[in-house]
């Protein structure tokens, strides 16, 4: 079809060539696009006609002077605007204002096209998507909402970068951006067309997934935030998490790897020992020649278990090793008086240090302060000295937890999740026993904050029957990770329905003791916060310990 047959007076600079694609009928009026030759720079372009022209294509033709300052190749440019110009032949052969844009024609594929074939594998879809962000939310930045994001508009140019046609569309906003892209990613990771059949089931990378999810959400603290948020999430690296062959990697999640346990029947290997938690560990034999002193009372040091000081005598340590008394009553004598010197420094050396104490406190006493009476010259003050069994804290200790709670089955939380697992099967490793086997998170890029896809991931503790829990224990070979303690009488599937007993940054182990003991049978570890690793962000648990009310 020619342009000149139903389009008159538009610049000789440019000779239309045919019409491409449908009218677009808008609330201001209709926009035909043509394909027309620029006569002066020898190109292709693509001129589209706004009918009528006047105050109804006014918001348009700003729009696109302000499209005109963008250059992104993201976004085909626009080389003019005008309005009142152009016009078109109505009906009874009365003439009609119009207003036309001048776009760069981008040559290509279009998405709807290549998605006939299919959904686009997963590398694919995250350049596709990131460079088509990343050109809008060049035009957000100036205030651009930049519409028409279908996948008619968008082409794959053969260089293999993105382009979007028509810009700017005839009406948009900075919200049906976002969730116009959403909708793309949805139908790059299923294949079908936005509109085709709803709702489509979604299935891909589970990191795309959420994507797309926040990207076309309306719930406040859910939905995405801006264009930007979301190119710099594909810009990313997928996460990950690394597994014990680093060879053997799955497409976006790998396994942690798990410590290996010694077989308890292998050469050379024990079982390790299991100790109680009120027993006290084995003590380790001590090295020859280095046995510390045992109290056998009060302040005073069995002697016979130190090694002798070195002096001039027999029995000096100087370049040969002390090997024991030798016999007989002169040695039995000199190990007496050691003994007797031995036992008066213990106890004239503490209250030589007393005295010192007590005559400087009673020098500033009757230095500072007026004292009634007289005082005989050969008096001595009255130095009442508390015993140390006297001695006990004014307020009264912190409650503490009491004896550890049988788990009776435990389970991943992840209510704001993609449906993907979260090292589900490594769970029961948390209350194993034994702190060097863990469970821990996938490893997400980009935050601390799960990626800021969502709030948090935790696990879930049936302790079997409503008890009084008065706190819990949490090992992990992560320090720095945030959690929260949470409760529930009742089995719940969001995390409104848990109470918050604590929360505390992890160390090694911690111990997180609640203010007021909770009436549970449900005990939720909601971890909120993540550590960096060599590859991302992700928390790790050893071991969880339930306890009762003290």
């Amino acid at each position: 079809m020619s342009m000149t047959s139903t389009v008159t007076g538009l610049p000789d600079r440019y000779r239309p060539l045919d019409q491409v694609g449908p009218d677009e009928e808008t609330e201001t009026g209709v926009i035909q696009t043509w394909r027309a030759k620029d006569r002066i720079l020898n190109r292709d372009v693509a001129v589209r006609v706004h009918t009528p022209a006047g105050p109804a294509a006014h918001a348009w033709i700003t729009r696109a002077l302000t499209a005109g300052g963008l250059a992104t190749p993201a976004l085909a440019m626009v080389y003019d605007a005008s309005e009142g110009s152009v016009g078109t032949e109505g009906e009874g052969g009365t003439t009609a204002g119009a207003a036309y844009v001048v776009n760069e024609w981008i040559d290509g594929e279009t998405l709807a096209d290549r998605l006939a074939d299919g959904p686009l594998p997963e590398r694919e879809v995250r350049t596709v998507l990131r460079r088509l962000a990343e050109g809008v939310a060049e035009a957000h930045r100036v205030g651009l909402a930049v519409g028409g994001l279908t996948p008619d508009n968008v082409v794959l140019r053969p260089n293999g970068l993105v382009g979007l046609r028509g810009v700017p569309a005839a009406s948009g906003s900075i919200d049906g951006d976002v969730a116009a892209l959403g909708a793309l990613l949805e139908v790059c990771l299923t294949g079908l067309r936005p509109g085709e059949t709803e709702p489509r089931p979604l299935h891909g990378p589970s990191d795309l997934v959420a994507l797309a999810r926040r990207a076309r959400s309306t719930e406040p603290g859910h939905a995405l935030s801006s264009v930007a948020a979301m190119a710099a999430i594909l810009a990313e690296r997928p996460r990950s998490r690394p597994q014990a062959n680093a060879s053997a990697r799955t497409e976006g999640r790998t396994d942690r790897p798990r410590p290996e346990r010694p077989a308890a029947d292998g050469p050379g290997t024990e079982e390790p020992v299991r100790l109680d938690r009120d027993t006290f560990p084995p003590v380790p034999p001590t090295r020859p020649g280095a046995v510390p002193p045992v109290a056998v009372g009060g302040d005073t040091v069995n002697v016979s278990t130190v090694l002798p000081a070195a002096d001039d005598g027999a029995h000096g340590l100087s370049d040969d090793l002390y090997t024991g008394p030798p016999t007989g009553a002169t040695d039995v004598d000199d190990d007496d008086d050691r003994a007797r010197r031995h036992r008066l420094l213990v106890i004239a050396l503490p209250l030589l240090a007393l005295l010192v104490v007590v005559a400087l406190a009673w020098w500033v006493g009757t230095s500072l302060l007026s004292v009634a009476g007289s005082v005989d010259d050969d008096s001595t003050p009255s130095i009442s000295v508390p015993s140390s069994s006297a001695s006990a804290p004014s307020s009264e200790a912190p409650a503490t937890a009491g004896a550890a709670v049988p788990v009776q089955g435990a389970e991943i939380f992840n209510p704001e999740g993609d449906g993907e697992p979260e090292n589900d099967d490594d769970v029961p490793l948390t209350v194993d026993g034994d702190p060097a086997t863990t469970w821990s998170t996938v490893t997400y890029r980009g935050s601390p904050a799960f990626g800021n896809l969502k709030p948090g991931v935790g696990i879930v503790y049936d302790l079997g029957s409503s008890q009084q829990v008065g706190g819990v224990t949490v090992v992990t070979p992560t320090p720095g990770a945030t959690v929260e303690v949470r409760t529930a009488e009742s089995s719940a599937g969001s995390l409104d329905g848990f109470q918050v007993a604590s929360s505390a940054t992890l160390e090694g182990t911690t111990e997180l003791v609640f203010d007021q003991p909770a009436q549970a049978r449900y005990v939720l570890l909601w971890v909120t916060g993540l550590v960096d690793d060599s590859d991302g962000f992700s928390a790790s648990i050893g071991e969880v310990t339930v306890q009762a009310a003290g």
